[in-house]
């Protein structure tokens, strides 16, 4: 009860800033969502082949990681962020409606360039901004911040549903089985990268009949929020308006810091014998280097980035086995020994993603009582024990789903609890967030294609293998973590 008073305190004075950043963080996760179920009618619309679509794709999330590393620039001030945040979200709409105006794959190569640099900021900066105004009660609020991106996904595919081509789109080159092959396409390229495509030659002449264009001009009105009912604001007007408040705050207010950080630095330092962090915040957030120059850590620096790059590693690894078991997780399924239909292989990755968003919604009200530290521990071990059970049961086809669903349980409140247990042990120097975000996307990238290699040259037995070694590695990563910070103190 206590727990839920405070969380309750900190949260009335910055609903305003928090309810922002999960607004813009569900915006996020439609983007995430909406592109990859559009790429077979996105290549009609270029006529295009697979391999040249897929490298569009490919390089938006290039630059989705790339955004992500340069997000921490932005984060010196509030209304800094905030700016950085509204050009992001207002980029965002531009491109949802910008993308059926494309007809050739080099002009869709650069919305997708813009969405990813976007999404990339928009991911270091609401993560940032979260740690930053609630600290050591950052834990719960980054968990709903993760479930909105999560919600955004689950829903955009059900947008475009109604509108994707359930035959070959150009007219003249349609075939009895086209349903069939497409439907299986698309359950491959579920994810955001594809693999293994040279033996698929689609036809690339024709009149483009397809009525995708629909699907991302109502998905750039759907980028609004409604208010009362009757007025919509677009997410990028939310933004400014936040902005103008934050200015007219700013100019009103006096030397004394905001209540909130009074409390903030108030309840950090109860009991805690630490010493006030007023002079760390002097020498600024998201400076690495500045706790060197000023001498303020007495000889941790070294400790300080060991910690840093564990904490990057771990997600390097477990974000990057959340994104290639959801894209191998088809291929694997409808291979022996498993040999389950291309339909019912497909809802595979539907159990996954719905697994991710319930489990960071069940992990929203544990956050509230549960340390990070204790949820991390728990659901990597989970992980470990799941993975080593799909190896050992490989040949039964319901415990493929089973262990699916407890998968996708264990993995999705993995990166807001690492956040928040990474900032607390160094003290919310800012750049933590930044490595972090960029690990992650990097993992994200990086094994999807080293898996997809090693299932391309050894076969599909090796997938399972795979995603047990990187496991492995980042429980094993994180355990290192965890003596350093023993070591620290």
């Amino acid at each position: 009860m206590v727990v839920n008073e405070r969380i309750r305190a900190v949260f009335k004075p910055n609903w305003p800033h928090t309810l922002t950043y999960w607004i813009v963080f569900f915006s996020f996760g439609l983007c995430l969502g909406f592109l990859g179920p559009t790429l077979l009618d996105l290549r009609c619309q270029t006529q295009s082949t697979l391999q040249e679509i897929t490298s569009v794709f490919f390089s938006q999330q290039f630059f989705l990681l790339i955004g992500s590393s340069v997000g921490g620039v932005f984060t010196k001030t509030q209304i800094c962020a905030l700016s950085a945040l509204f050009v992001s979200t207002l980029l965002i709409s531009v491109v949802f409606a910008t993308v059926p105006l494309c007809n050739h794959v080099l002009l869709l190569a650069i919305p997708m360039a813009v969405a990813g640099l976007s999404m990339g900021v928009i991911d270091t900066i609401s993560n940032f901004q979260l740690v930053k105004t609630y600290q050591k009660d950052s834990a719960v609020f980054l968990q709903v911040l993760h479930f909105f991106i999560g919600l955004g996904a689950l829903v955009s595919p059900l947008i475009v549903d109604p509108f994707l081509s359930e035959t070959n789109c150009l007219v003249g080159n349609r075939t009895e089985n086209g349903t069939k092959e497409l439907d299986h396409l698309r359950n491959m390229l579920v994810g955001k990268h594809a693999h293994n495509l040279s033996h698929y030659h689609l036809p690339t002449q024709g009149d483009v009949v397809t009525q995708v264009s629909y699907a991302f001009w109502i998905m750039a009105i759907i980028n609004t929020l409604r208010k009362n009912g009757k007025v919509q604001l677009p997410v990028p007007v939310l933004v400014f308006a936040l902005i103008q408040c934050e200015k007219t705050t700013f100019c009103c207010r006096t030397s004394s810091p905001r209540l909130l950080d009074q409390d903030g630095l108030t309840m950090k330092n109860l009991g805690s014998g630490e010493p006030d962090p007023k002079s760390l915040q002097a020498a600024g957030h998201g400076n690495l280097f500045s706790n060197w120059r000023n001498g303020e850590v007495h000889g941790l620096s070294l400790s300080y980035c060991v910690i840093c790059v564990l904490g990057g590693l771990v997600l390097f690894m477990t974000d990057g086995l959340l994104g290639a078991y959801s894209v191998f997780i088809y291929t694997y399924a409808v291979a022996p020994p498993i040999s389950l239909s291309h339909k019912t292989a497909g809802y595979l990755s539907s159990v996954f993603w719905a697994a991710i968003t319930a489990g960071r919604l069940v992990s929203i009200p544990m956050s509230c009582r549960v340390r990070p530290v204790i949820m991390l521990t728990v659901n990597l071990a989970g992980m470990i024990i799941t993975l080593l059970l799909l190896l050992v049961i490989c040949t039964s086809s319901a415990f493929l789903f089973v262990g699916t669903f407890f998968l996708g349980l264990f993995l999705s409140s993995i990166f807001p609890c690492m956040l928040a247990y990474t900032e607390d042990i160094l003290e919310y120097q800012g750049c933590t967030t930044t490595v972090l975000v960029t690990g992650a996307g990097m993992g994200e990238m990086v094994l999807q294609v080293l898996v997809g290699s090693i299932i391309h040259s050894k076969g599909n037995y090796s997938f399972l293998l795979c995603d047990m070694i990187i496991g492995c590695i980042g429980f094993t990563l994180f355990f290192a973590l965890l003596l350093s910070h023993h070591m620290c103190r």
